[in-house]
């Protein structure tokens, strides 16, 4: 089955190549990636389908540079960011409890390079 990096995969070709083309580029040469552990997407998938749909387009051969983040908690009490770790919600500055933030669920697009 299809994976849902393939649309968005989809996606990121197809803004690359339009900036590319907006730029009078002959082709794309590298398009970074900013992709959080927790977003739901799979780095290597998104390499794997983009060296696939991006074939015979001016993507073909670009290199997908990911940048991974490790999601982060915030404790309640002291505010500090933090990398959960195993069995814990506890702040390692104060041992306030931490909760969810939108660190690790980025998604996007950092920049894209052309020749």
């Amino acid at each position: 089955k299809a994976m849902h990096e393939y649309p968005i995969t989809e996606q990121i070709i197809k803004i690359a190549g339009d900036h590319c083309r907006k730029a009078h580029g002959s082709k794309v040469t590298k398009v970074s990636l900013v992709i959080g552990d927790y977003s739901g997407y799979v780095g290597e998938s998104v390499q794997m389908y983009f060296d696939i749909i991006s074939q015979d387009t001016i993507c073909e051969g670009a290199l997908v540079d990911i940048t991974h983040v490790k999601p982060k908690l915030r404790c309640a009490r002291c505010g500090e960011l933090f990398e959960k770790k195993p069995m814990t919600f506890d702040c390692p500055k104060c041992g306030g409890q931490g909760e969810p933030t939108e660190i690790g669920k980025e998604f996007y697009i950092e920049s894209i390079e052309i020749e």
